[in-house]
């Protein structure tokens, strides 16, 4: 088969042809139809996250059709089409796991990172740990939604039940989270890289109340605030767009060093929250959800030997929405 090889941080990935996996006992064994660039693939690539199992094939928003299963595999079928997300298996045996946060879990596996990811032709998953999808819908469009929208959406119930809602950083997440939000009837303010007006009218297309440059202020005090953007500076500034009781939730898994700030924008019981991964019931949540508020991701195709444009267009912040390749 053919894939994209993650060698060396800092140096292209490599267009190589390897030999197709074979399924363990748990695996499916799953031809790739599309797979999203995600900005942890971004991170993976330029050696902000230094854990990666190299040689490795990036890529964990994988939407494809299962071609082989092993013999323990139970409730799939071949020719089904699944979900492959960045958490790709648990311990099941830590506290963490027992208690239904196994996105902690203290021994778990992470597609295209701890193990190959889908910016290639096949490949393995944890039969337990994909999610079943549309067979009729667009893999295209269905690919934002491994992790853009599993990632966003725990992003999105960690805000509680905000009114008025701030997305920094407009980008796959952002722009399928603000579907959502309009659907269920909160107000969303876009805050972009300062005069990026393109990304700012893209956030108004989507329904959001206001949009403007991250070193604004929002029209309004803010229930809460995501923060997509791995900026670690934008932390105390949204502290300041939140209201008494708010909370700031940081939704990426890097971001740079959180600068020194006055207590007084930290008083009022505001609050700061980190997101680590997800839950496979995260994804059982947010899937039905996402097809019934009618979500329509947006972005650019690209083919599979174009990763490293896509990883690019990415770090240059050239995208509206999501990046996918296509083998």
């Amino acid at each position: 088969m053919r894939a994209m090889v993650f060698r060396k941080a800092g140096e292209p990935l490599r267009l190589e042809h390897i030999a197709r996996p074979d399924p363990g006992p748990w695996d499916v064994l799953i031809r790739v139809e599309a797979c999203g660039v995600c900005r942890t693939d971004l991170h993976i690539a330029d050696g902000d996250l230094t854990e990666a199992a190299v040689p490795l094939i990036p890529g964990h928003e994988v939407v494809g059709r299962i071609v082989a299963a092993g013999s323990k595999v139970e409730g799939l079928e071949t020719g089904q089409r699944v979900g492959v997300p960045w958490l790709g298996a648990t311990c099941r045996r830590c506290r963490y796991c027992w208690k239904a946060q196994e996105n902690l879990c203290d021994a778990p596996v992470f597609t295209g990172y701890t193990r190959n990811g889908g910016f290639a032709e096949f490949c393995l998953a944890d039969g337990r740990y994909v999610f079943r999808l549309d067979g009729d819908a667009g893999p295209v469009q269905l690919a934002p939604l491994l992790c853009a929208g599993l990632i966003g959406y725990r992003s999105y119930r960690m805000a509680g039940e905000a009114a008025s809602l701030g997305l920094y950083g407009f980008g796959a997440a952002a722009h399928i989270l603000t579907q959502l939000a309009v659907w269920q009837g909160r107000k969303v303010f876009a805050l972009t890289r300062p005069g990026d007006t393109a990304a700012q009218e893209f956030a108004r297309s989507l329904g959001a109340v206001w949009a403007g440059g991250s070193d604004e202020r929002p029209l309004e005090a803010l229930d809460a605030a995501i923060l997509f953007a791995p900026v670690g500076g934008l932390v105390p500034v949204a502290l300041k767009a939140v209201r008494k009781g708010g909370r700031v939730v940081c939704g990426g898994i890097h971001m740079s060093d959180i600068p020194g700030f006055p207590y007084a924008d930290l008083w009022g019981e505001r609050h700061i929250l980190s997101v680590a991964n997800l839950t496979r019931q995260d994804g059982e949540e947010f899937l039905p959800l996402a097809a019934e508020a009618g979500i329509a991701t947006q972005g650019r195709r690209y083919a599979l030997e174009e990763a490293n444009q896509a990883l690019a267009d990415m770090r240059q912040g050239r995208l509206q929405g999501a990046a996918v390749l296509v083998p």
